[in-house]
C-alpha cells in the first residue's frame, strides 16, 4: 500500500501520517501528521546531512508506488487478504534483524500493547482498502485520493487534540477535498463504489497516525514498525485460515505459485524499505525541507503505472492531482511559516 502523504506528515512522519527531525520522535509514524511537532524543530542539520535525507525521501517515493505495483500485479491471481498477509509477514522478517543489530528495546506494557494492536488493525484496514483499489483501478487515482490524509489530520488533530489550526489551512483542506472529488467521480464511472475504497484508506490511515502520535515518544520507530508487522502475521494468518475454501475471493487463499511468490515477497519488501528510507531521512534533514518532496511519489506513480500496466490519468483526474498537490504543498508552506513564527524569540525592545 502506498505511504500515506507526508505533507505536514513528515511535520508530524511525524511526531511517518506513515506515518520532527528526530529519529525516535518523529519518523516513528508512516504518514502525515498536521505540524504540531514542527513547532519544536531544532536546528537545521549540516549541508551534507541535509542532502543525505533529501536522497533518503527521493528513494522512498521511487519505492513506495513500487510496493502498490507489486501489490496490484498480485491481485490478477491473489486474494486482496493473502497480499495484506504477505505484507506483514514479509516486513516482520525484514525488520527483525535491524531491530537485533541495533539492540532496540523489545519490551512493552500493557497499555502500549493496546496501542500496537489499535496501530495493527488500522494499518490492516487502510492496506486493505488500497489493494482492494488498485484491483481494479490505477494507482495513480488510488494514490491521489489518499493524498487528502494530510487534510484529515490537520482537522482531526484541531478537533481532538485542539491543534491550532488556522482559517487559511482550512480552506486549504477543504480546497483539496474538492480535488479529490475530481478524481473519484469519474473513478466510480468507470470502476464502481470500490473507487471509494482509498477514502477509506485515508481515514484509517489518519486513525493509525493518531495513535502513532500517542506512542511515538516512548517506542523507537523501527521497534514499533516490527511489533506492528508480528501484530498483523498473527491477526491476518487465523483470519486466512478461517476463511480457507470459504469461496470468498478477497479472502480465500491459494497456494501462490511461480511469480505470485515474487509479488506476495515485493510487497512486503518494498514496504519495509520504504519505511526505513523515511525513517533515516528524518534522522538527516528537517522535516520543513522533506515534505513537499513527498509529492514526488505521485510523479512515481504515474510513471510506473504507465510503464507496468499502460495506465495514465485522464484530464479530471490531472486536475484533482493538481489540486490536491498545491493544497498540501500549501498547507506545508503554512505550517513552516507556524513554526517558524512560534520558535523564532520576539526582539527586546532597547
Amino acid at each position: 500500500m502506498a505511504q500515506a502523504p507526508l505533507s505536514c506528515t513528515l511535520a508530524y512522519r511525524a511526531a511517518f501520517s506513515p506515518f520532527a527531525g528526530q529519529i525516535g520522535q518523529d519518523a516513528a509514524a508512516p504518514s502525515g501528521y498536521p505540524c504540531p511537532s514542527m513547532a519544536h524543530i531544532s536546528a537545521p542539520p549540516h549541508t551534507d546531512r541535509i542532502l543525505t535525507g533529501v536522497t533518503l525521501m527521493l528513494a522512498f517515493c521511487v519505492l513506495a508506488p513500487l510496493l502498490d505495483v507489486s501489490a496490484k500485479l498480485a491481485t490478477a491471481t491473489l486474494p486482496v487478504g493473502q497480499i495484506v498477509l504477505a505484507r506483514f509477514v514479509v516486513q516482520a522478517v525484514l525488520m527483525l534483524p535491524f531491530v537485533v543489530l541495533m539492540r532496540l528495546d523489545w519490551r512493552m506494557s500493557r497499555r502500549m500493547m493496546g496501542f500496537v494492536l489499535a496501530r495493527t488493525i488500522c494499518l490492516m484496514l487502510a492496506t486493505y482498502c488500497f489493494v482492494a483499489a488498485v484491483a481494479v483501478m490505477p494507482i495513480a487515482d488510488a494514490l491521489a485520493i489518499v493524498f487528502i490524509e494530510p487534510f484529515i489530520l490537520l482537522l482531526l488533530g484541531r478537533l481532538l487534540f485542539g491543534d491550532e489550526v488556522g482559517p487559511r489551512r482550512i480552506i486549504a483542506s477543504t480546497v483539496g477535498f474538492l480535488g479529490a472529488i475530481l478524481v473519484i467521480q469519474p473513478s466510480i464511472s468507470a470502476f464502481g463504489w470500490v473507487a471509494l475504497f482509498p477514502l477509506g484508506t485515508a481515514f484509517t490511515f489518519a486513525a493509525y497516525m493518531l495513535i502513532t502520535r500517542a506512542m511515538s515518544r516512548t517506542m523507537h520507530p523501527v521497534t514499533m514498525q516490527l511489533h506492528t508487522a508480528l501484530a498483523g502475521s498473527a491477526i491476518c494468518l487465523p483470519l486466512m485460515a478461517l476463511f480457507d475454501g470459504s469461496g470468498i475471493k478477497e479472502l480465500d487463499a491459494i497456494m501462490p505459485g511461480g511469480i505470485e511468490w515474487v509479488w506476495l515477497f515485493g510487497v512486503g519488501f518494498w514496504a519495509a524499505c520504504s519505511h526505513m528510507c523515511m525513517t533515516y531521512a528524518l534522522k538527516f534533514a528537517p522535516s520543513a525541507t522533506l515534505a513537499p518532496l513527498h509529492y514526488a511519489e505521485l510523479i512515481a506513480a504515474v510513471t510506473l503505472g504507465y510503464l507496468v500496466f499502460g495506465d495514465f490519468p485522464n484530464p479530471m483526474t490531472w486536475a484533482g492531482i493538481t489540486i490536491i498537490t498545491g493544497s498540501g504543498l500549501y498547507i506545508i508552506y503554512r505550517e513552516h511559516v507556524t513554526a517558524r513564527a512560534t520558535v523564532t524569540p520576539p526582539k527586546q525592545k532597547r
